[in-house]
């Protein structure tokens, strides 16, 4: 069990959960050496001992690494701590693009094309490297404030060219975006990634997923035999070339679609342009109907011919009669086996792996396996005594940990969890409680952040920098690095794994008032040069000022300063009788 400020491999410490799957959950941290935010995956404790989703779960982790683009989330490292193996990467503040179609219903034409082409630049980083996502689908893409699209959750992804990958052709993805292929059985290509890139884009523009049905099996089936509805049907007067893309992305036969994400991005950049809008509808070069199942049409027709005298014949009996009086038995070998694979896979993954976790061992007879006993609130020696008698051997070394509710010697836990199954002879450490460790928090203020962050983190807290604006002015001086606010008081107590904020100042810095005669053009040409200002003065004849007084800024009093602001001050000067101004030439 992984709790709230835990340090995984003595760098990443846990802040909250923030996700659960099938594989693994997700943890907010902070990376103490590097001091940022992260996202650490870690396989889930009842999978951690199954060599086989082990395996899976790294060569997640080594397919993501390999990728770098904006439009995918980047990974930072890869681990193992204590029997926990885990990634970690790039935290996304932002939403999935499942919930903004949720609170948006459809977007327009180009908001889905700008989407989309993000989502097609980023896949085609992994198709370049013979990396197939097989799980796109608008809950796996994260959408930030600023319109970036982020792919997440390469979790299955395979790496065609790796030998020692598994083929077990086995369907991942979710039902609704599940490639024709996929669903049948026969393994994943990157035409695969782009059918589920084209139901995303029909989502996106028509708010709707093309097909439905009460279960799983039944929509599969639709992906298998059906044709994606036509979106002219939804959105009338929508362009010609993004019905093309659409056809083509979702397209059964894959010969048929593109080649990989970085064609169809092609395709994208130019969607929208006038020239393609009533672009011909494309028609495809391969046959769309050329399966299994069509196979078996033509089989049985081929025979109901042989007892009728009729050549031209041209009505069929429907596929259901054909399917049920007709198929051969090992036609009715591979209907059944596809119903089996794709009922087996919805039914749930949590439940099928617990199950072959559970049941392993005692099919297979390869090992006895037991569960680590409940030892918490036990002396060292009563848990060591009850470890041993289930077959476990304990390590020397112990975890120590303070606990509010565990008296200090006593037993907090265990590591693997309690609870767990492993082999007899496994080794286990003991959590031991150092009793209720509060610390007092004092007054940081105008101290270092680095020294105090350091201090506190020793004494098991979990410490979050962040900068504060301020605003520069004579009366308070801010230094860079130290702390001026803190979120707890000083004189609270706080127990290991809790929270503290330090602020520490973005110092924001002020226009002047370069009129209230206590500036110069020279005091002005100097601030400006110090704060590297695009600043100019302009001498304008005038009778209502003093010569050389300055009437006049381009920036008022209290105005935030940035660096190449343009910046301009207006200076009096003599009115002649021409008319005529006397400032020197480079400078009016």
């Amino acid at each position: 069990m992984i709790m709230k400020g835990q340090k995984i491999s003595d760098r990443y410490q846990i802040i909250k959960s923030i996700g659960e799957g099938g594989m693994a959950n997700v943890y907010l941290a902070y990376d103490t050496i590097l001091d940022r935010n992260v996202a650490v995956k870690i396989l889930r404790g009842d999978l951690s001992n199954d060599e086989k989703f082990v395996r899976r779960f790294q060569r997640e982790a080594l397919a993501a690494s390999s990728l770098a683009h904006p439009n995918i989330v980047e990974v930072y490292d890869v681990g193992e701590d204590n029997g926990e193996y885990y990634i970690v990467m790039e935290y996304i503040e932002g939403k999935h693009l499942k919930n903004l179609l949720k609170k948006r219903g459809k977007l327009t034409l180009s908001e889905a094309v700008d989407i989309m082409m993000q989502i097609a630049d980023g896949m085609s980083v992994a198709h370049d490297s013979y990396i197939i996502h097989r799980d796109i689908k608008p809950q796996n893409i994260m959408i930030l404030e600023n319109g970036l699209v982020k792919i997440t959750d390469f979790g299955i992804a395979m790496a065609m060219n790796a030998t020692q990958l598994t083929q077990t052709n086995s369907v991942m993805g979710s039902v609704h975006y599940l490639p024709p292929e996929q669903a049948s059985g026969q393994g994943s290509t990157l035409q695969s990634d782009i059918y589920s890139m084209g139901i995303v884009m029909y989502e996106l523009i028509t708010g709707e997923l093309p097909f439905k049905g009460d279960n799983a099996v039944e929509i599969a089936l639709k992906h298998l035999k059906e044709p994606i509805p036509d979106i002219r049907d939804k959105i009338p007067n929508v362009p010609n070339s993004i019905v093309n893309i659409i056809k083509r992305s979702t397209a059964k036969n894959p010969k048929n679609r593109y080649n990989d994400a970085r064609e169809m991005y092609e395709d994208l950049k130019t969607c929208l342009d006038d020239i393609r809008v009533n672009e011909p509808i494309i028609s495809y070069k391969y046959s769309e109907t050329d399966t299994d199942d069509t196979k078996i049409m033509k089989m049985v027709k081929k025979e109901k011919n042989k007892n009728e005298p009729l050549e031209d014949q041209k009505i069929e009996p429907k596929k259901e009669e054909v399917i049920a009086k007709k198929i051969t038995g090992d036609d009715l070998k591979k209907q059944n086996r596809l119903l089996i694979i794709l009922a087996f896979i919805f039914t749930g993954l949590i439940v099928g792996i617990t199950s072959v976790v559970v049941l392993t061992p005692i099919i297979t007879k390869t090992g006895k396996q037991a569960s680590i006993p409940d030892v918490t609130g036990m002396s060292v020696k009563e848990a060591i005594n009850k470890l041993q008698d289930k077959g476990f051997t304990v390590a020397d070394e112990q975890i120590e940990k303070s606990s509010p509710d565990i008296p200090e010697g006593k037993v907090i836990g265990t590591n693997p969890d309690i609870g767990l199954k492993r082999k007899s002879g496994t080794e286990v450490k003991l959590i031991v409680s150092i009793g209720d460790a509060e610390v007092t928090i004092e007054d940081y203020t105008n101290e270092s952040y680095l020294e105090i962050k350091g201090k506190l983190e020793a004494l098991g807290l979990v410490v979050i920098v962040e900068r504060k604006e301020v605003e520069e002015d004579s009366e308070t001086e801010y230094e860079e690095g130290k702390i001026i606010e803190q979120s707890v008081k000083a004189g609270e107590r706080l127990s290991e794994g809790d929270t503290i904020t330090l602020y520490i100042p973005d110092i924001v810095t002020l226009y002047p008032d370069f009129t209230n005669g206590d500036y110069t053009t020279e005091d002005v040409q100097d601030f400006a040069d110090t704060y590297e200002l695009d600043f100019k003065i302009e001498y304008v004849p005038t009778d209502e000022y003093e010569p050389g007084t300055i009437y006049y800024q381009s920036r008022p009093e209290g105005y935030r300063i940035v660096s190449g602001q343009r910046f301009i001050i207006r200076v009096a000067q003599v009115l002649e009788e021409t008319g005529e101004s006397e400032c020197p030439d480079d400078l009016c």
